[in-house]
C-alpha cells in the first residue's frame, strides 16, 4: 500500500487490514538476530536519544532453533510514552511504518503503548516494534525468551503449539495470539520462579 493510501485510511480500516494478514510459521532462520541488530541500529540512528533507552530482541525469533512467524519482535524502552506519540511516531510513520496506540490487554484495556509494523518493499511484515516505559509488564517477555533458550524441550512444545494454531487460524492473527496466551502465561510464571530461585542467596534458597 502506498503512503498516500495509508494516510487516507481510518483507524478501523487500518486495524482490519493488519488483522487479516496471513499467519505463517516457518522454521528458524539464523538471519533473524542480524535483522534485529540492523533494526536496533536503525532506530538508534533516527530516534531522539533522550527518549530511547535499551532495545531488546524478544519473541520466538530471539530463540535459536524455534520456529516463528518471520517477523522480528523488538522491545524498546522509552522514557515517556506521551513524548513517544508526539515525537517518535511521526518519524517512523514518515518512513512507512504502521503505527498503533495499542492496549496491552484485550480491547481498549490500558495501559496503552506505541506499536509499529515495519514492512519490506513487497509489503510483507519484517519487524514489530513495541515501545514501552520501564515499568510495563512487557519486560516479563524477556523471562519467557530466556527460559525457552535454557529449556529446549519447552521451546519445542511451544513450537508445536504454534504450528497447530497457525493451521487452525491461518487468517486471524488475533485468534492465533489469544490461543497462545495460556501457554505463555504459564511458562512466564515458571520462568519467574526459576530465575528467582537461581538468583537467590544460598540462605534464601534453603529457606
Amino acid at each position: 500500500m502506498e503512503a498516500s493510501e495509508k494516510q487516507m485510511e481510518t483507524l478501523e480500516e487500518k486495524i482490519a487490514r493488519v488483522v487479516r494478514e496471513d499467519v505463517a510459521v516457518i522454521p528458524y532462520d539464523p538471519r533473524w538476530p542480524e535483522l534485529f541488530e540492523q533494526e536496533r541500529n536503525r532506530l538508534l540512528a533516527c530516534l531522539p536519544a533522550d527518549l530511547v533507552r535499551r532495545i531488546e530482541h524478544f519473541g520466538s525469533t530471539a530463540v535459536p532453533g524455534l520456529c516463528a512467524k518471520p517477523i522480528v519482535d523488538v522491545l524498546v524502552e522509552v522514557t515517556c510514552l506521551d513524548q513517544t506519540r508526539r515525537r517518535i511516531a511521526p518519524i517512523l510513520e514518515a518512513q512507512g511504518y504502521d503505527y498503533f496506540w495499542r492496549p496491552s490487554w484485550g480491547d481498549d484495556t490500558p495501559p496503552f503503548y506505541a506499536w509499529f509494523i515495519r514492512r519490506n518493499p513487497n509489503g510483507a511484515r519484517t519487524h514489530h516494534v513495541h515501545m514501552v516505559e520501564p515499568h510495563f509488564e512487557h519486560w516479563d517477555r524477556l523471562l519467557f525468551r530466556d527460559y525457552l533458550i535454557e529449556h529446549p524441550h519447552v521451546a519445542r512444545e511451544y513450537g508445536e503449539l504454534k504450528r497447530q494454531l497457525a493451521d487452525t487460524h491461518p487468517n486471524d492473527r488475533i485468534a492465533y495470539t489469544r490461543a497462545k496466551g495460556d501457554f505463555i502465561v504459564r511458562t512466564t510464571e515458571q520462568a519467574r520462579k526459576y530465575y528467582a530461585r537461581r538468583n537467590a542467596s544460598p540462605g534464601e534458597r534453603e529457606g
